[in-house]
């Protein structure tokens, strides 16, 4: 019999503390803590509950998963740290995931958008108008690149010129729902929260290529040298 693969996800790079852990790439468990911003006193003790409700041990792992950025500074800091911690102790490897690919492939598991025109931006919210943000397809293809920007009303017309649907959702979304009320093909989704079994299947398909992190090396993804700008010209023409 083939022993199965577990793989424990973190994710703190919002104020939505979470962690999972995925049996062969299916979700297994996943607890969230009910406050927010408590990844440095909560992160731990979901972790051990997350292990002891999925009934195996910590060495039953195959490999730690985390949410690399870009999001919150601390937040990002505090679950690197302990994913990097247990991949040591452990012996497994590590594997990084963007937090705005697994949101995405969060919220395209939870929605029936079928249409190949939509335009699908998760967003994590920086301050005032700026968000941490990348633009996606619905196959998954990455049309802009991880940025952050700051968001005003021409910030998508490249794209409404073609007939986009383009969703907004995330941490960072929820503000801009005046901004384009004048804008039907903008739609904002509200109070999308990410979690850590968003990175489920992502993770597995990393761990099955070995696509690994290097433990002794490896930094949060903070976005911090990059200079807030009003959307760039789309990659599409």
């Amino acid at each position: 019999m083939t022993t199965p693969s577990f793989i424990l996800s973190i994710e703190t790079a919002t104020p939505v503390c979470s962690v999972s852990i995925s049996k062969d790439g299916a979700p297994f468990v996943c607890i969230e803590s009910p406050e927010p911003n408590t990844h440095a006193s909560g992160l731990t003790v979901l972790i051990q509950k997350a292990i002891e409700k999925a009934g195996i041990t910590f060495s039953d792992l195959s490999a730690v998963s985390v949410s690399m950025g870009p999001g919150s500074y601390t937040g990002l800091r505090i679950g690197v740290s302990a994913a990097k911690g247990l991949c040591y102790a452990l012996d497994i490897p590590l594997i990084g995931i963007n937090s705005l690919e697994a949101m995405t492939a969060g919220y395209q598991a939870k929605s029936t958008l079928d249409t190949s025109i939509v335009l699908l931006c998760p967003m994590i919210d920086a301050r005032r108008q700026e968000v941490y943000t990348a633009f996606f397809d619905l196959e998954k293809n990455q049309q802009e690149e991880t940025q952050a920007l700051i968001v005003d009303e021409q910030s998508f017309d490249s794209y409404l010129e073609k007939n986009y649907e383009v969703y907004l959702f995330g941490s960072g979304a929820d503000k801009f729902e005046v901004l384009f009320a004048d804008k039907p093909n903008v739609h904002i989704v509200p109070k999308f929260e990410t979690s850590a079994t968003y990175q489920d299947k992502l993770a597995y398909e990393k761990f099955q290529k070995q696509e690994f992190e290097d433990v002794a090396y490896f930094e949060p993804f903070y976005l911090k040298d990059f200079v807030a700008t009003k959307s760039k010209k789309n990659l599409l023409s």
